[in-house]
């Protein structure tokens, strides 16, 4: 292999991996929305709808819910932080 295929190659696995990392934090989202509004899509529709994201209004109405919300969605809810309502 060439040296300029070489460091394509590496800066391509780079790029991966860096989208990646950040997906996993939840900010790679195309539509803004992170883990919880992911996976609790639906949950949120059914009980939440109208509540503005952003400001723990949805994670703390989806909480309210708890006992109706699917499994998913509340592993979702214990498996992140409360969001982005500190930013």
């Amino acid at each position: 292999m060439t040296k300029s295929l070489i460091l394509t190659a590496l800066f391509a696995a780079l790029a991966l991996s860096t989208i990646d990392a950040a997906q996993a934090q939840g900010r790679g989202y195309g539509d803004g929305r992170g883990p919880v509004g992911q996976v609790c899509a639906r949950d949120i529709d059914a009980y939440c709808a109208g509540i503005r994201h952003g400001n723990r209004g949805v994670r703390n109405c989806l909480n309210s819910h708890r006992p109706q919300v699917s499994r998913a969605c509340r592993a979702a809810l214990d498996g992140t932080s409360g969001g982005r309502g500190w930013q």
